[in-house]
């Protein structure tokens, strides 16, 4: 049974996206996934928390050209995405998988 008088709001991404460790550990998990669209809606979703505006200018680029770049079903250059990771003041770095039979 339901009790009046309790509200509840909308879970927003954004609202959790306010430090450079948050937004770093939460495309970390994006690219644990696997997907590459997931990956890049992340980065959207990481540059709408940072704003569009302030992302646009650190990456030279305006600020239509980076939604249009980070839209649904949209595959930008990787440039693009290196541009925007730096933008955000973080690095891409590649390590071994903890299960690499590698050596």
């Amino acid at each position: 049974m339901l009790k009046k008088g309790i509200k509840t709001s909308r879970w927003n991404i954004l609202d959790y996206l306010t430090t450079e460790k948050e937004i770093a550990g939460y495309l970390e998990a994006a690219l644990e996934e696997g997907d590459a669209a997931y990956f890049l809606d992340a980065v959207g979703t990481v540059a709408k928390a940072r704003s569009i505006n302030e992302m646009a200018k650190k990456m030279n680029v305006s600020r239509e050209s980076l939604y249009k770049s980070f839209a649904k079903n949209k595959k930008p250059q990787f440039a693009t995405v290196f541009k925007a990771i730096d933008a955000l003041g973080l690095r891409l770095a590649v390590v071994p998988k903890d299960n690499s039979t590698h050596a």
